[in-house]
């Protein structure tokens, strides 16, 4: 898909830096359209942008779509707005939705069976964040385009 100078309603490539977005209802068929237009947009980058964007990074991206947009579909109760943009070598992955609900960001656990998406988000990431908004809030997740010099993996360092 070509990004560029794409306006169907549902997304749009912003001018004046890398990035598009898209509103999803958290649907199964909305949750993979969320990942195929994060693969789409990375994809972009490297082709007409010239990005180096590495095969983990492509799935890691699509990991946090993946985990940002289930959650706002299972616990806000209207459609969210998926943001991809470029900034400083990074892809900022934002969900904004209704809910005014912070997600609840459990401690590691490895007997707990399920709820472990943010604790795997937030795993990957440089960053993330969670911000109030006037109405609901505002998830961003930060993934580095490419990997680290001496194939460290990407993402927070352990401090």
């Amino acid at each position: 898909m070509n990004l560029a100078g794409q306006d169907n309603g549902h997304l749009r490539l912003l001018e004046d830096a890398p990035s598009v977005s898209a509103a999803f209802e958290g649907s199964g068929e909305d949750i993979a359209a969320a990942r195929a237009l994060s693969r789409d947009f990375l994809t972009s980058l490297q082709a007409v942008h010239g990005l180096p964007v590495s095969s983990r990074v492509m799935g890691m991206v699509q990991l946090v779509v993946s985990e940002l947009v289930t959650n706002a579909g299972k616990y806000a109760p209207e459609p969210c707005v998926l943001t991809l943009t470029v900034s400083d070598g990074a892809v900022e992955v934002t969900v904004w939705d209704s809910s005014t609900t912070l997600p609840a960001i459990l401690a590691p656990d490895p007997n707990r069976i399920g709820q472990h998406g943010l604790e795997i988000v937030m795993a990957v990431c440089r960053s993330f964040e969670v911000r109030r908004e006037p109405v609901g809030k505002r998830i961003t997740a930060t993934v580095v385009l490419a990997d680290d010099p001496g194939n460290a993996a990407a993402g927070r360092q352990a401090m």
